[in-house]
């Protein structure tokens, strides 16, 4: 950690975690991932032992071995990926499938679209280009020194620096510009009143914080490669549903989506934590001075911006195909068939080891040291999370349990589905990361809705956006642990304003869905 102006800037997230929690909270997690360690195996074994004569041997095996997984997955004893291998591993040794069927799922397309994306993403922040955005917004005119202008701008961009890159590294680089504007905050205060203040106690703080957070939580849902949850989701709809859903179309909808979700988000933070100061002068000052730290645009910006843009292109190219002559049509088939949204990842990625920043030098825009430096174990957890899903399938475990919570539940229309679909994704996503909530829920609700005979897209996709919708806890998400490591967000504050977005979000991603899937064909 360094020091900005007198208050802690943390930079890593793990960092922010340790740094944040308290001796009661660190004793909480400490049992939580003991007490999991022992509980999943117990778990496990239970359900093997207890007699389930309506599953075929297969399915009572994975049934056992999904409890222990899970388990896992919501304590944390071990890392999420490595639970998600370990499952893997143990479907192999019991005989629930053979090693090719259950790490097929491993080098499924959707790996390879998130491994193109996190290669661009990191080469953006390698070269500064998410930072030159970040402070080139915040530096406009129409910005000012208004306090709830700078709130709005504030988080519109961390909004849409998610869509591209991860929650986790657009919280991160936010964070920073956040607390130098508090920091400005802070000392005109000082300089009017002639008395130190303390920024902890700012209700302008805690909003500019949380905002970070929520904002770009909410932002991933607007492109399919936003969060994890939507490939995950993106990847079970199209093989067990049988439909796919093209990167254009996803936008149709989830774009009004994050923009009615955003304002909503903007109007109760503002509400909850209205600034101390309606105008907070030397703000904008301190965004020009940090863009101008940047210099003139770099080789590398320019190259890693050019990729990306290419990348954007390939990836939208087949929605105004289908606009123009129709999603049948020769040129359409023929572009999704060379051209589906992992090659177009890819390419991108690709053209950073080609873009050369000084030819002389034999130095490219990215570097493979540099590159391996992504998220590695999204991919694990992704690919062994989709290996579970789809032996639960293949075993006639997701049949069984779609018709089991249809009993339960006894929502029976299409739109009774998706509801509890969102919500159950929701509270899911509160307990355990988004990516292994997507997992879990994903295929349980496109079994119980085929179950149920209705179209399973709306449920799918209902599940899929409330896995991104964690916003109560530290431990929901890492934008949430980031902030508040940061000691400026209270635990209760956090709690009381994730609680109020979980349930005011949950109900317009229900209503988004209504209103908007069946303007776009999908429901």
């Amino acid at each position: 950690m360094e020091k900005d102006t007198g208050i802690t800037v943390v930079h890593e997230p793990n960092a922010a975690v340790a740094g944040a929690i308290s001796p009661i909270e660190a004793r909480v997690e400490s049992w939580r991932q003991r007490g999991s360690l022992f509980l999943g195996p117990m778990l496990g074994l239970a359900v093997h032992l207890y007699p389930m004569p309506a599953l075929s041997p297969q399915a009572h095996t994975l049934a056992a071995i999904i409890a222990w997984i899970v388990v896992w997955w919501i304590g944390e004893p071990v890392p999420i990926p490595v639970s998600a291998l370990l499952g893997a591993v143990l479907c192999i040794l019991a005989g629930v499938a053979d090693a090719r069927t259950v790490l097929a799922p491993f080098a499924e397309p959707t790996i390879f679209l998130f491994l193109g994306s996190f290669i661009l993403a990191r080469a953006m922040n390698v070269h500064g280009l998410d930072r030159r955005f970040a402070y080139g917004i915040m530096s406009r005119r129409w910005v000012g020194d208004r306090a709830w202008r700078i709130l709005f701008a504030f988080g519109a961009i961390s909004a849409f620096l998610s869509m591209w890159i991860s929650n986790t590294a657009a919280t991160a680089m936010m964070l920073p510009i956040g607390i130098g504007i508090i920091s400005a905050m802070a000392g005109l205060m000082e300089s009017r009143s002639g008395v130190k203040v303390d920024p902890m106690r700012f209700r302008f703080a805690t909003g500019m914080m949380l905002m970070a957070a929520y904002a770009s939580s909410t932002g991933g849902i607007g492109t399919p490669v936003g969060t994890p949850p939507n490939l995950i989701g993106l990847a079970m709809i199209e093989k067990f549903a049988g439909v796919k859903i093209p990167f254009f179309q996803w936008m149709l909808f989830a774009v009004p989506m994050l923009l009615a979700m955003y304002l909503l988000l903007f109007g109760m933070l503002y509400a909850l934590h209205r600034p101390e100061m309606p105008v907070i002068a030397g703000s904008r000052e301190y965004v020009r001075r940090e863009l101008a730290r940047l210099g003139p645009w770099s080789r590398g910006q320019k190259n890693a911006l050019a990729a990306f843009l290419v990348t954007v292109a390939l990836w939208v190219i087949p929605g105004f195909l289908a606009v123009f002559w129709g999603s049948a049509s020769p040129a359409a088939k023929w572009y999704g068939g060379r051209i589906p949204e992992a090659t177009a990842a890819l390419v991108g990625a690709v053209l950073l080891f080609l873009l050369p920043v000084d030819w002389k030098k034999r130095e490219f825009t990215i570097s493979w040291k540099q590159a391996v430096r992504i998220d590695w174990g999204t991919l694990l957890l992704f690919g062994g999370g989709l290996s579970l899903g789809n032996l639960m399938f293949q075993t006639g475990l997701a049949d069984r349990i779609g018709q089991g919570l249809l009993a339960v539940s006894g929502a029976e229309s299409l739109w009774g589905v998706t509801f509890a679909a969102v919500f159950i994704a929701i509270l899911a996503s509160e307990t355990t990361s988004n990516t292994a909530a997507a997992n879990m829920v994903v295929p349980v609700i496109i079994s119980l809705a085929v179950a149920a005979g209705i179209n399973p897209l709306p449920p799918a996709l209902g599940a899929v956006l409330g896995c991104s919708w964690g916003f109560m806890l530290p431990v929901s998400t890492p934008p949430n642990a980031i902030v508040y490591g940061s000691g400026l967000v209270p635990i209760v504050k956090m709690i009381r304003a994730g609680f109020l977005f979980d349930l005011a979000g949950g109900l317009l991603i229900w209503l988004g869905l209504r209103l908007l899937l069946p303007l776009v064909g999908l429901a």
